[in-house]
C-alpha cells in the first residue's frame, strides 16, 4: 500500500509541475514550490477542520461498548495533530508579535544580532522536523490508525473531495483548458478513493478487518 500511495503521489506532482508550467500557472520552479505549500496548507486547515467531525461521527456510530475505546485511542492522532499545527504556528507567532517583520533593521544593536541568528538557528533546526511532519500526517492522515485500521482511508477520502471542492470554489488552475482543469481537480480525488477502496478492500479480505466490524454494526 506503501509502494502504490508513494507512487500515486510521485505521478500527480509530476503531472502537476508539467501543467503549471506549461500552461504558464506558474513561471517557474520556485511558483510550484509556493504552490503545493499553499496547497499542503490548505489541505492542512481543512483536515483539522474536519478531523474532529469525522472522529465525533465515528465515534457516536460505534455501539457503546466501543465508544470508550475509541473515544481513548483519539488521544494520540488529536496529538499528533496539534503538534504540528503548533509547529507550522511558531514561524508564524514570532512575526504576528511584531518581533520580525520587513522593515526589522537587524544591525540596530547588538541584541537584534543575536535574536537574528538565534532565530535562524532555530528555524534551521525546526525545518526538517515540520516538513518531515507535514509528509508523515498526510500519508498517515495524523495516526488514525490509532484510532481504527479503516479510518484513514475512508478520513483521506472525505478530505480530497473537500479539498478538490474548495479548489473549484476559489478558481484553481485558470486559465488552463477546461478539460485539463477538470481531470486535474478529479484526478487527485479519483485516485485517493479508488487507493482507498482498494486498502479496505484488502483489510478486509487478508485481514478480516471491517468498518461494520469496528463499529460492532
Amino acid at each position: 500500500m506503501r509502494r502504490v500511495q508513494v507512487l500515486r503521489t510521485v505521478i500527480g506532482l509530476a503531472a502537476l509541475t508539467w501543467m503549471l508550467l506549461s500552461y504558464k500557472v506558474a513561471p517557474d520552479a520556485d511558483a510550484v514550490v509556493d504552490d503545493r505549500f499553499a496547497q499542503i496548507r490548505t489541505t492542512l486547515i481543512v483536515l483539522a477542520v474536519t478531523f474532529p467531525v469525522a472522529v465525533a461521527v465515528f465515534v457516536a456510530a460505534a455501539r457503546p461498548p466501543q465508544r470508550r475505546v475509541f473515544l481513548r485511542r483519539a488521544a494520540k492522532p488529536a496529538g499528533a495533530l496539534l503538534a504540528l499545527v503548533v509547529t507550522l504556528a511558531v514561524p508564524r507567532l514570532v512575526t504576528g508579535l511584531g518581533y520580525v517583520n520587513e522593515e526589522t533593521d537587524w544591525t540596530s544593536s547588538g541584541a537584534r544580532v543575536a535574536l537574528l541568528f538565534a532565530l535562524g538557528a532555530f528555524l534551521l533546526w525546526l525545518a526538517p522536523f515540520a516538513l518531515y511532519g507535514i509528509g508523515q500526517s498526510l500519508v498517515h492522515v495524523f495516526r488514525t490508525a490509532d484510532l481504527h485500521e479503516t479510518v484513514p482511508p475512508l478520513l483521506a477520502s472525505l478530505l480530497v473531495w473537500e479539498v478538490a471542492l474548495f479548489d473549484v470554489i476559489r478558481g484553481a488552475y485558470d486559465g488552463v483548458p477546461f478539460a485539463v482543469r477538470l481531470a486535474f481537480i478529479l484526478g487527485a480525488p479519483l485516485s485517493v478513493t479508488a487507493v482507498a477502496m482498494w486498502e479496505l478492500r484488502r483489510l478486509r479480505t487478508r485481514h478480516g478487518i471491517t468498518l461494520r466490524g469496528a463499529l460492532l454494526r
